[in-house]
């Protein structure tokens, strides 16, 4: 086990390094620091030793150079195993440090600022920083290296419990972070500097670097025969799958976590209370209401046959009365903003019922990036949070669409994004009544919508999240019943299409604006 005598200190993000100097003073260990670091030491009352003291050294260039010293690095690399490191270290007076406790410069919070120039980042960019935690990390056998405050209250304990000695596994534990730490700031060093190569700032720099962390293992894949694992993001700003809490139920499923991201997706769409049931990520139905119980019902009407064993989704917190409907059936989640403590209680009847609650933010902006991935190699594209109101669209019939039929276009629309291509939705003004969902032909959808469809579908609205290519597809809709229609339009077949809609009565808008899903 390596004992700790000597520890240098220098950190950007300061929360807990009083204590947990003051508690390595208390086991004798000799504290050096640098710059504000050893300031703030000093001021809590800690003897503490300057690096440029140590090294013989002055800081210089601004702070660039203080600790990129071979009294630094030879203290943080020499093997105390090896007899020609220990000689070789004597030989140039070059002491052991033991302990390195260091986080970097805050470089992805600075360039996440307004304004920030390419100077300020530069000047954010840590070189000596990374440089120790490597070195500290490569001798671990030697050497504890904090990077994270989350770790100080552990290695204190050992240090306790070993006399001042921290196991080599925790070591161990601790390099590995270390180098995940290095390379996501790397990371986001490239993707930083890569973006502005040509002087203008690119979207997709020439290379992409990512670092998730893995959330859990998983029993299997989309098939038993596949082997699964959940990473996620870092830093994670809205209420989303990824950063959802189980609070009761089996394992998650590599398909539930991908239905679960479906249903939150969805119903984050409205600003009403709705309810959404998902099968293999479809929506299989959609509703708005005033209560989570009557938007779910309204749902379930919509396909109760696909709704068996689905996945639900609400933008509000689910009560005893929607916990006790949602139990009557079998489902395999349930994903909400909350739950009251007797919807919780309802659902123990149902102990493998997965109950996933996401963070209740009611402003968050939602952003980021869509990745497929594709043998050899990774399709990346900004998300689809493109909306619409049908109010705004271009009216290209002769009719134009009523109060009502405005309302329904809008709900069928954000209901249409989240179907896969092609899709289409018959709706009423707050309920789906027929998806059609990933069909080679648009018109083909048409007809698997209706022959879904238990309600009538006189009346309704139908969304496209695509031109129709031919007027067949509005034939289909006029033949159901359909009133209105929005759809993008750019069809080099709109006239024929505007023409089939006049001839049967049906308003008809075009987004400009398409959700293909693949």
């Amino acid at each position: 086990m390596a004992k700790i005598t000597r520890a240098l200190i220098s950190v950007s993000d300061k929360s807990g390094i009083i204590e947990l100097s003051q508690q390595l003073a208390g086991y004798g260990v000799e504290l050096l620091s640098t710059g504000g670091t050893a300031r703030l030491l000093r001021e809590a009352g800690l003897a503490v030793k300057d690096v440029s003291e140590f090294t013989g050294f002055p800081e210089m260039l601004d702070g660039r150079v203080k600790t990129l010293h071979p009294k630094v690095h030879g203290g943080l690399l020499g093997m105390r195993s090896n007899p020609e490191h220990v000689a070789k270290m004597q030989e140039y007076g070059i002491e052991n440090i033991d302990m390195v406790v260091v986080n970097l410069y805050p470089f992805e919070a600075t360039t996440a600022k307004e304004g920030c120039s390419l100077e300020d980042a530069i000047e954010n960019i840590d070189i000596g920083g990374p440089t120790m935690l490597r070195s500290a990390a490569k001798n671990y056998p030697d050497v504890t290296v904090l990077v994270d405050s989350a770790d100080y209250v552990q290695v204190l304990e050992e240090m306790k419990a070993n006399a001042g000695a921290v196991s080599a596994t925790t070591n161990f534990a601790l390099a590995v972070k270390v180098f995940q730490h290095t390379a996501a700031y790397d990371g986001a060093i490239s993707n930083y500097l890569g973006a502005r190569l040509t002087g203008e700032v690119q979207e997709y720099p020439p290379t992409f670097t990512l670092q998730v962390k893995k959330a859990q293992d998983l029993r299997y894949g989309e098939n038993p025969h596949q082997t699964a694992a959940f990473y996620v993001e870092s830093r994670i700003s809205e209420p989303c799958v990824s950063n959802a809490r189980q609070l009761q139920g089996k394992e998650l499923s590599f398909n539930n976590i991908i239905d679960l991201d479906a249903a939150i997706e969805t119903v984050k769409e409205f600003e009403q209370s709705a309810a959404v049931i998902i099968k293999h990520t479809n929506p299989c139905g959609v509703a708005l209401a005033d209560s989570p119980l009557t938007a779910y019902l309204k749902a379930r009407e919509c396909d109760p046959l696909s709704a068996f064993g689905g996945i639900v989704g609400f933008n509000r917190t689910v009560d005893a009365a929607t916990a006790k409907e949602l139990t009557s059936t079998f489902l395999e989640a349930v994903i909400a903003p909350g739950y009251s403590d007797e919807a919780l209680d309802i659902f123990t009847a149902k102990k493998n019922v997965r109950v996933m609650q996401v963070p209740l933010l009611d402003r968050y902006v939602a952003s980021g990036f869509d990745l497929k991935r594709v043998t050899g190699g990774l399709l990346l594209q900004g998300r689809d949070l493109g909306i619409v109101n049908a109010l705004d669209c271009r009216v290209v019939t002769e009719r134009t669409p009523t109060a009502s039929e405005y309302e329904a276009l809008d709900f069928a629309w954000r209901v249409c994004k989240h179907v896969k291509s092609n899709a289409i939705v018959f709706c009423n003004r707050d309920q789906t009544v027929g998806i059609g969902a990933g069909q080679m032909s648009r018109v083909d959808s048409s007809k698997i919508a209706v022959q879904k469809a238990l309600l009538p579908t006189q009346g309704t609205v139908l969304a496209s999240d695509a031109f129709f290519p031919f007027r067949d597809g509005v034939d289909a809709a006029a033949e159901a019943g359909v009133t209105a229609i929005i759809q993008t339009g750019g069809s080099v077949r709109d006239e024929e299409v505007i023409k089939a809609a006049n001839e049967h009565g049906i308003a008809m808008v075009f987004t400009t604006m398409r959700h293909f899903r693949h």
